[in-house]
């Protein structure tokens, strides 16, 4: 999870502005950036689209933390 928090670190983004971006409570958004819990795929999506990387790209599948162009579709997210 060391991804995660280097990730929103670089943003600037306080655990407090993750939720507000992410709707997941900071407690539990604190639980799964220390990797006491897992996240959700619904949660993976909505942290990948707040911190502007792939779901790969936390998930360790890839090095390259660029996203993938996002579909702009209303229900996208």
């Amino acid at each position: 999870m060391s991804r995660l928090k280097e990730l929103r670190k670089a943003k600037g983004y306080t655990q407090i502005k993750m939720q507000l971006l992410t709707g997941i409570d900071q407690s539990d958004y604190s639980k799964i950036e220390n990797g006491r819990r897992y996240y959700t795929f619904e949660q993976c999506k909505r942290i990948a689209a707040a911190l502007d990387t792939s779901m790969d790209y936390l998930a360790g599948l890839t090095d390259d933390p660029r996203p993938y162009p996002r579909n702009t579709q209303k229900n996208s997210l």
